[in-house]
């Protein structure tokens, strides 16, 4: 492929002019597409931006600059061109976009007044907590009270509470304790933007593929970092190392949705086999060791408290107060979003520092909170053996089908062994788990491990998210992160014309290639000066309210073995397909519209939907259902404390049980579900 950079850099110039800022090329983001041309975008300029800039080039010759974008946008071009000339306008706006306003301290940052760093110090008093006491596969014992797979939400408490109780335990991460300094910050490879890649395993293909197949019946091999796949990160604390820490409870009347509303046509929606009550005084305890900021008091529509929260919230902003005075006008009640972040220093630990790098990120403080900077330290110290870079590959059991231990392999160095257990804790998130029951045959359990009845895998859900943008005539963005300050839960299963909805809260504060990819008015141009006056005028006056719909779980929306395809350990992959209920779209418009009257009575001079609602697969950050429990074999893979039907000693303590998912941020029910059972393993 031959290219002539001087025209690129032309063109980017026309794309991202120079006026009190840099243009594209005074930015090197010339010369960081020329680094990506020869290396992850390499395919993608040999088939179409190569050809497009000769193209381009030849158009020029023939009638001059004048007009060239706009008319290149609509095909009306003077000579042949052999690709599609809007597509390659488009995607070359959005490359020097990606570097303008994503690469590290680019120009975009200060243009539309973005900093990354803290906003205040963590008043952390000491040193801090010691780093966690790691081991190889190599180091581990042959036989083990119980093998926790996974060290995430679940699998970090799974392992805590047993390890209290006196058990043996061997907990098994894929990935690797990372520090902050190696999770990084780079705003187009993380697990919030994926364009280049992720900051944490899966990188690219570590992961390996996944079969995705859309609702239309298509079906795309998808990377461990596109759209579709779901990916989760691999490393010590799994997604409570970057998630954004919304710590919400569901609601009692989560639980008995099929009672309340009836099962809808082709849904799968059912009660939960435990209530409110049950799960109550494990949320509370989930809470206090892990620890959550926030108010206890604010939010009438939960459910009663045994104890309010160990941290007070995060500061109020502009943007919370400017939307609490829009719900007081339409009679909403309002308050602070549970966080699990410390509001305070805690534990040894720090407070958070407001940087304007949270979801996504590793946090630079420590003050995210995770099972893994809280009750593992103290299980690790106590006895409990962590080997990283370890990756389960079956779950092994005897004749008689009784599970008998985990296949495991060493990711850096191959060596694989089979660790006896007495029990056996799953806690790898939805996909995971199910793919790993799946390929866990044998002569006894030749469809996977606690399949007996096809359900390993059904009722796989996640979150659609809808909601809205308002725009405002004076800046409603403060800057200190991680912004998210207030929300509303009024809308929660009370949203007329609907079963579920969901919570309505501000966003995290965006970054600025997230506000360029996603919260520009519809009509707004990306290219030339007019888009980059519409990022400097636009960033700070623009509010984003946003929420999860509570979906209604589908049969067909399912994970499944793609044995076409396997992983660098000859494992199948994961194949996910199914399709929205129609109700969860309904409840989706309904809670969209409810977004955009909030930012309205709020002041907004305009406001805008977040666009229209995928109908397929969901699974991401949220993923859920795969192995629901409940009392009924048939129709359920475990009973209500996560043990896997017909195994006395395989169990699931992660969002795989749930039945429904609700309309919150999954997290908190993981926690407070994985103290639950990991109590009554540990009482047997």
């Amino acid at each position: 492929m031959t290219v002539d950079w001087n025209d690129v850099s032309a063109f980017a110039d026309t794309l991202v002019p120079q006026d009190e800022y840099p243009s594209a090329s005074q930015a090197g983001v010339v010369d960081r597409l020329r680094a990506d041309a020869e290396g992850l975008n390499r395919a993608l300029w040999s088939s179409l931006l190569g050809p497009g800039m000769s193209c381009l080039t030849d158009e020029i010759a023939v009638r001059g600059a004048e007009g060239l974008v706009p008319d290149l946008l609509a095909g009306r071009t003077t000579v042949p061109w052999t690709v599609d000339s809007a597509l390659f306008v488009e995607t070359m706006t959005r490359l020097c976009a990606e570097q303008y306003y994503g690469a590290r301290d680019a120009p975009g940052w200060a243009m539309v007044g973005y900093r990354a760093g803290p906003r205040r110090g963590p008043d952390l008093l000491g040193p801090g907590p010691a780093p966690l006491r790691t081991r190889r596969l190599a180091d581990a014992t042959d036989r083990y009270d119980a093998v926790v797979v996974g060290s995430g939400a679940g699998g970090g408490v799974a392992a805590s509470v047993l390890t209290r109780a006196g058990l043996r335990v061997l907990l098994l991460e894929r990935g690797e304790a990372l520090s902050s300094e190696q999770v990084g910050n780079d705003h187009l490879r993380n697990f919030r933007i994926s364009r280049y890649g992720h900051n944490v395993p899966p990188y690219l293909g570590d992961g390996g593929v996944r079969v995705v197949v859309d609702p239309d019946g298509t079906e795309r091999v998808e990377p461990p970092w596109g759209p579709g796949y779901g990916a989760l990160p691999y490393t010590l604390g799994g997604g409570t190392r970057l998630y954004q820490g919304m710590a919400w409870r569901l609601t009692p009347e989560d639980f008995h949705l099929a009672t309340t509303h009836g099962v809808p046509d082709g849904s799968s929606l059912s009660d939960w086999p435990l209530t409110y009550a049950d799960l109550e005084p494990f949320y509370t305890r989930a809470e206090q060791e892990i620890g959550v900021s926030g108010d206890g008091t604010a939010h009438h529509n939960q459910g009663a408290r045994s104890a309010g929260y160990p941290m007070p919230p995060l500061p109020d902003n502009t943007e919370a107060q400017m939307l609490r005075r829009g719900a007081e006008r339409l009679g909403l009640t309002t308050g602070p979003v549970p966080m699990l972040i410390n509001s305070v220093p805690r534990s040894g630990r720090g407070r958070c520092v407001q940087c304007g790098e949270c979801v996504g990120f590793a946090c630079p403080s420590d003050a995210k909170n995770g099972p893994y900077n809280t009750v593992l330290p103290d299980a690790v110290g106590a006895g409990c053996h962590l080997v990283t870079g370890a990756r389960a590959l079956e779950v092994r059991s005897d004749a008689a089908g009784r599970v008998t231990g985990v296949l495991v392999v060493d990711e850096a160095t191959g060596e694989r062994r089979t660790v006896s257990a007495a029990h056996v804790v799953l806690a790898c998130a939805a996909v995971e788990t199910a793919r790993l029951l799946l390929a866990s045959r044998s002569d006894a359990h030749p469809d996977g491990l606690g399949n007996h009845s096809d359900q390993v895998g059904r009722h796989l859900q996640g979150h659609v998210y809808v909601g809205g943008f308002g725009l405002f005539d004076d800046p409603v963005i403060d800057g200190p992160g991680p912004n998210v300050r207030i929300a509303t839960c009024d809308y929660v299963n009370r949203l007329p014309g609907a079963i579920g909805g969901g919570v309505l809260a501000n966003e995290v504060l965006k970054l600025p290639i997230a506000h360029w990819s996603g919260a520009l008015p519809p009509e707004t141009p990306r290219w030339g000066l007019a888009g980059k006056h519409a990022m400097r005028d636009l960033y700070r006056r623009t509010s984003h309210v946003f929420g999860p719909v509570q979906e209604i779980p589908v049969p067909d929306l399912r994970v499944t073995l793609d044995h076409r395809h396997v992983d660098r350990h000859g494992m199948p992959v994961a194949r996910l397909a199914g399709r929205q209920h129609p109700l969860t779209l309904v409840a989706a418009g309904l809670q969209s519209e409810r977004a955009l009257e909030w930012l309205d009575a709020s002041g907004a001079c305009r406001v805008w939907s977040t666009g229209p609602v995928w109908d397929g697969v969901s699974a991401g950050q949220h993923q859920a259902g795969t192995c629901r429990m409940g009392n009924d074999p048939a129709t359920s893979v475990t009973d209500p404390f996560g043990r896997v039907h017909g195994h006395d000693n395989l169990w699931v303590m992660d969002g795989s049980v749930h039945v429904t998912n609700g309309g919150f941020n999954p997290v908190l029910t993981i926690l407070a579900l994985a103290y639950r059972s990991a109590e009554h393993l540990a009482a047997r």
